[in-house]
Parts: C-alpha cells; sequence; structure tokens
C-alpha cells in the first residue's frame, strides 16, 4: 500500500463521522457492547488503542461488529502494526511517525494516519506521501491556533486532532478547513465502559455524531 493509498482511505474514514472514538479498554468483554453503542450513535470507526494487555482482543471483537470500521492506535513499532493487522484492525493511528512504523504498515497494506506535531513533521509526511495525517498531542500542542497557523503554509495536509479535543472545544476545530474530524475519548469515559452503560454511551455518541463540519 503507498501513502498515497493509505491517505485516500483515512480521508474516507474522517468522512464518517465527525468524531473518531479514542479506546482505552481493560476487559476485552466489553469491547462488543461499546462498539455496538457507538455505531448506533452514529460513530462507525473506532480507535482502540494498544495500552492495555486487552487490547488486540479488544479489536477481535470490535472487527466482528457489523456496521463498524476498526482500527488500532498508538502503534509504535513494526510488531505493533503486524499484531494490530492479525487481530482484525483495518486502519492504524500512531503518535507520531518512524521510517522502520511507516515501512511496516506499507507493507502489512494497513492505513496509517501517522502524528505529526510541528510544520516539519508534516512537511516531511507530506513529502512521502501522507496528505490526511494527525495533529497531535492537540491541545498542549497550540490547540485550535496552532492548527489554524500550520494550515496556511500546508494547505495540502488535511488533519484528525486528537488529545485533548472535548465536546467544548471540538466544534473550533471541526471549524478548521485543514480538520476533516477529531478523535476524543469523551464519548466512551470509563466509568460509563466499567458500568456497561451501553444506553449513556450511545447518547453520547449522537451528540458528537451531530457536530457541523
Amino acid at each position: 500500500m503507498t501513502p498515497e493509498q493509505a491517505s485516500d482511505l483515512n480521508r474516507k474514514l474522517c468522512a464518517l463521522a465527525p468524531v473518531i472514538p479514542v479506546l482505552v479498554l481493560k476487559d476485552a468483554g466489553k469491547a462488543a457492547g461499546l462498539a455496538r453503542a457507538l455505531i448506533a450513535g452514529g460513530l462507525p470507526a473506532l480507535e482502540v488503542t494498544l495500552r492495555t494487555p486487552a487490547a488486540l482482543d479488544a479489536i477481535r471483537e470490535m472487527a466482528a461488529i457489523e456496521g463498524g470500521v476498526v482500527g488500532a492506535g498508538t502503534l509504535l513499532t513494526p510488531e505493533d502494526v503486524e499484531n494490530a493487522k492479525e487481530a482484525g484492525a483495518q486502519f492504524g493511528v500512531s503518535p507520531g511517525a518512524t521510517d522502520r512504523l511507516l515501512d511496516a504498515c506499507e507493507a502489512n497494506e494497513l492505513p496509517l494516519l501517522p502524528g505529526a506535531a510541528t510544520a516539519t513533521e508534516a512537511m516531511a509526511l507530506l513529502e512521502r506521501g501522507y496528505t490526511v495525517q494527525k495533529f497531535f498531542p492537540a491541545e498542549a500542542n497550540g490547540g485550535v491556533p496552532a492548527l489554524k497557523a500550520i494550515g496556511a503554509p500546508i494547505p495540502q495536509v488535511s488533519f484528525c486532532p486528537t488529545g485533548g479535543v472535548s465536546l467544548r472545544n471540538a466544534p473550533d476545530y471541526l471549524g478548521l478547513s485543514n480538520t476533516l474530524c477529531v478523535g476524543g475519548s469523551w464519548v466512551a469515559p470509563a466509568d460509563r465502559v466499567e458500568a456497561e452503560d451501553w444506553a449513556a454511551i450511545e447518547t453520547l455518541a449522537r451528540e458528537a455524531a451531530a457536530l457541523s463540519r
């Protein structure tokens, strides 16, 4: 898979909904219920971060749920890429980008949403062919003003800002011409997931899916 093909697929992914839920799951047994609630609420693209031992099993569970597109976040190594692909991930997300990671995603046919925090990083990824990138960590890196400023000289790149994005500030990011969607964890609070309160999570998803862009 070429970077250009990956960017085309990620552009379509970002078009599915204004928010991609960023999910940290400690119990894979809750994955299916969580996926169903988010999809029913209008958020079909789901990013499961590889931050817990349960993450790969959670991806396997979610990959079997109709209507969803499940990806693996926090990809750091080629091994992460291979494991995510084997578990059924349909896309990958990374906090940054290295040549080894990019090579692995391209070799394993896993479209990557690579992270960039500076104009130089965005330019390096653009030079390789990645026109859709993750702006991370968004709020800590200057938030909406920073992303708007990067967009002025590099209009060829579109972003999914993640990191500190909430229902409160998501509309500001979505109002930028270089933002396709945002990534956020607020739609799946840990206490609601632990309680398996799928109705509450579906309500949060509907609220997020209704955001304009």
